[in-house]
């Protein structure tokens, strides 16, 4: 299966619930070129995987990771953060 195809809405950002494990989640998250998944909190601690394209994740705390293939980063709960995408990107969110 190809993460891209999960995502047939013309939306700029759009989730897709994969699966939700007893108490897990696993989220596919794809961002369009330009586009910004505003500032938030997660009330638990997240990770979040670059799949494909180039995106820059910051937070409140001055963590700034340039993300792109393969890329990750942990999301600490309770931190403010976002994600800009710099070309349209997907990525797994894990929490």
């Amino acid at each position: 299966m190809i993460l891209k195809n999960l995502h047939t809405e013309n939306k700029p950002v759009q989730t897709q619930l994969l699966f939700e494990p007893k108490d897990a989640k696993v989220i596919s998250l794809q961002i369009a070129k330009g586009e910004t998944l505003k500032e938030h909190v997660s009330k638990v601690p997240a990770l979040l995987v670059c799949v494909s394209g180039n995106a820059v994740f910051t937070d409140e705390k001055g963590i700034v990771v340039n993300l792109n293939s393969g890329v990750y980063v942990m999301i600490e709960e309770n931190v403010k953060h976002e994600v800009k995408a710099i070309e349209e990107s997907d990525f797994l969110l894990i929490k």
